[in-house]
């Protein structure tokens, strides 16, 4: 099967006047077994812009961010006060929960969405690649409008 390697894709770079940026954990396997999903919405629209999953470690601040820049200009960024944010954009950086509570009330739906998010219960992904596709699936239903089911 021959594949056509000559087509170009075109990326448009949106302005996003604010972001909230944070995180949330849950479980892949067992209780020892922490994931962390690291995301970004629009602080206008509450839509979702970018996500990532791995470790509380702060490299993958890192990955989000690589994410952002090829799709968004960044004007101002809201996160809590983890320090891995600093670093995050070249714009401003507010810190402070005043600011983060629509990324916050997400985390509680997105918990009451995804039964394996949540931490109380024994709703665990068995892999991490499951962890992945059925977290996504959720986000993509429900912020994105691909109801394709």
């Amino acid at each position: 099967m021959e594949r056509n390697r000559d087509k170009t894709v075109e990326v448009t770079l949106v302005r996003v006047d604010a972001v909230e940026a944070d995180e949330m954990w849950s479980y892949v396997g067992n209780k020892d077994n922490q994931v962390w999903l690291w995301w970004a919405l629009d602080h206008n629209t509450s839509e979702p812009i970018a996500y990532v999953f791995g470790t509380k470690e702060h490299t993958y601040i890192d990955h989000l961010r690589d994410m952002l820049g090829v799709y968004c200009i960044i004007g101002t960024f809201y996160t809590d006060g983890n320090p891995a944010y600093l670093n995050i954009a070249e714009s401003d950086v507010v810190q402070g929960k005043e600011n983060t509570q629509k990324i916050e009330s997400r985390h509680t739906g997105l918990r009451t969405w995804c039964s394996r998010l949540v931490r109380k219960g024994i709703r665990f992904s068995k892999t991490l690649k499951m962890h992945k596709i059925a977290v996504g699936l959720v986000i993509n239903y429900w912020y994105f409008g691909n109801r394709f089911w």
